[in-house]
């Protein structure tokens, strides 16, 4: 719907992700409070799926521990030259496998039944943000990017799906797991173990140093991100134009530059982010030597702890892993925090206000419509709309014309009730818009705006959107008389074919559609916003027939920038600045050879 208001759109984020960067939430506590209150009704199966996650990661962490049982018995049998005792080695080894499956059946129903949880979470807030969508008022679009709420109900709750499908339990299982190897190596050595945490600082300080050394190099390179975005869409949406003007040496110029500062900014960023690793596997494999230094200088008076270092070690490498991964957990905390934070902010936006369905109902429409003393702005401090009055007795066809920017569709908008006027009444046949719901007052009238809109679907079910019960012959009579029948009767599967993004349809041939789609709507008024404005002049004429067919014994509105359109009006109201400056016919205009009359000849004058 064109408001002739210029919206303010927010800036996207860019889709291309972000290594080791993470967009942080305004309120991070709040934000994982919300989350947490609306998993309430799944708190029982979450704190199953965490109790199954712990076991079978404790029933892992065992694992080594039991290894080494059998390596013992084995050595000590070695070192004493006597039998291995195998009854107690497979009785060990049937413990090892029991403690194996148990740990995949544990982590197994774990899983299940968080892919359950988040199955319906996810789907949960796609309804809730899908339900707002129509709960709120027009002027919320005005100032947000379509992109941005559709970011919402996909990027966003995709990401609270993730966190809840694989993060909830990787954080448990990995503070279980850092814990369960820390106990582990402490109840192997705790001179090892000591000898190991001496690392932990040193690895730290490397990691704090880094992310601050990348994080502005990421933020530079998100910048350049969106610049060299914004320049390729520019580029290839307008590209006739670049051509047209021989613009593309300027064009890649400009490109190559900000594509430079893109590879500078992400060579250092990704060079930074990813040294951490190789730096703290190589301090990690220091403290691996040091561990075998020093286990072998105790193993010398001790053989038998040769065992005891090989345990060791492999719960020194599941302790060190859970460092790295608790790190990026807690990042995509983070993240999840911000997505929780965006549809909870989406989600608490203020709604139109709940009207009773007990309000006024008209039947048997006449067309009367009144403006009494209407003024309204978009912005409470900018009214654009002031003191408007005018009277369209039933039947009437009235012409809404004026320069670009002078309130004429605002008009129609407040008409509908797709804004609330700040002051005055509109009335239909006698009766308040305001004392009727806006579903009944917006089935009083059929629109063809200057912007179509096809969805996907056949071109029966474009055509008769929001009067499925039509019959085909309905369809069929409002193509003819909207002089699309033959058109689409030659298209393969006639009325059949479906409409998508690749359908070849000009624009002229999808505002027949939506013609046709009003004819169909047969409402007791219709409003035309530039309806022929896509269609040749042959075909206008055609159209206009139709439209005059069509409007018989119908209170119409029309809005029209073309005003050799407009002669056989019975009212035309001519705005300017958001007044009505004058008002009559096409003739009686003229002669008062005033600001119609002005406009009219612009469009005529040699």
């Amino acid at each position: 719907m064109n408001t002739e208001k210029t919206p303010k759109h927010k800036p996207q984020a860019s889709p291309m992700g972000r290594a080791m960067s993470f967009e942080k939430a305004k309120d991070f506590k709040k934000s994982i409070k919300l989350l947490s209150k609306s998993l309430r009704p799944h708190y029982v199966s979450i704190i199953f799926s965490l109790l199954f996650a712990i076991i079978g990661t404790v029933l892992s962490l065992l694992l080594p521990n039991v290894i080494k049982l059998v390596s013992e018995e084995i050595f000590s049998a070695f070192a004493l030259n006597i039998d291995v005792n195998m009854q107690k080695v497979m009785s060990i080894c049937l413990w090892l496998v029991a403690m194996c499956v148990l740990s995949f059946i544990f982590s197994y129903f774990q899983s299940y039944i968080m892919s359950g949880i988040t199955a319906k979470v996810t789907q949960r807030f796609r309804t809730q943000i899908s339900e707002k969508i129509n709960r709120l008022p027009l002027k919320y679009f005005d100032t947000q990017s379509f992109g941005d709420i559709l970011s919402r109900i996909t990027n966003d709750v995709d990401t609270i799906g993730q966190t809840l499908n694989q993060s909830l339990s990787s954080i448990v299982t990995s503070v279980t797991m850092f814990v369960g190897a820390l106990i582990m190596m402490f109840v192997n050595s705790w001179q090892l173990t000591l000898l190991t945490l001496c690392s932990l600082p040193i690895s730290m300080i490397l990691v704090t140093v880094l992310v601050k050394m990348s994080q502005k190099y990421f933020v530079k390179q998100q910048n350049s991100l969106g610049e060299i975005n914004g320049i390729v869409e520019e580029n290839y949406s307008a590209h006739n134009i670049v051509k047209v003007f021989n613009s593309e040496e300027k064009t890649q110029e400009q490109f190559e530059v900000v594509n430079k500062n893109l590879y500078s900014s992400a060579l250092l960023s990704q060079f930074l982010s990813g040294s951490m690793y190789p730096m703290m596997n190589f301090i990690n494999n220091l403290a691996y030597v040091l561990v075998c230094v020093v286990g072998g200088i105790i193993a010398i008076n001790n053989p038998i702890f040769a065992v005891t270092i090989i345990a060791f070690i492999q719960y020194m490498r599941i302790f060190n892993q859970q460092i790295g991964q608790i790190a990026q957990i807690s990042g995509t905390l983070q993240s999840t925090a911000a997505a929780s934070e965006r549809v909870f902010e989406f989600l608490s936006e203020q709604e139109q206000e709940v009207e009773s369905q007990d309000k006024i109902k008209l039947t048997n429409i006449k067309g009367l419509v009144e403006f009494k003393n209407v003024s309204f702005g978009y912005e409470k401090d900018k009214t654009i709309i002031h003191n408007f009055s005018a009277k369209i007795l039933p039947g009437q066809k009235v012409a809404i014309v004026g320069p670009t920017g002078a309130g004429k569709t605002t008009l129609v908008n407040l008409l509908m009730r797709f804004y609330e006027i700040d002051d005055g009444e509109i009335l239909i046949d006698g009766v308040n818009t305001k004392d009727m719901t806006r579903e009944s007052v917006r089935a009083l009238f059929g629109m063809v705006l200057q912007d179509t809109w096809i969805f996907e679907g056949t071109i029966r079910e474009n055509i008769s959107y929001g009067t499925p019960n039509k019959t085909d012959k309905e369809v069929e009579d409002a193509c003819c008389f909207a002089h699309i029948d033959h058109f689409i009767r030659s298209l393969p599967n006639g009325y059949d074919m479906m409409l998508d993004e690749t359908a070849n349809i000009s624009q002229g041939q999808r505002q027949l559609l939506t013609i046709a789609r009003a004819m169909v709507n047969n409402a007791p008024m219709l409003i035309l916003d530039e309806a022929t404005s896509s269609v040749d002049t042959r075909t206008e004429v055609l159209i206009q027939k139709a439209m005059d067919k069509l409007t018989e014994g119908r209170t119409s509105f029309v809005i029209a920038h073309r005003l050799s359109t407009i002669k056989n009006a019975d009212q035309i109201l001519v705005m300017k600045d958001g007044n009505i400056v004058e008002q009559g016919n096409h003739e009686s205009l003229l002669k008062k050879n005033g600001f119609y009359a002005e406009l009219y000849n612009s469009q005529f004058a040699e």
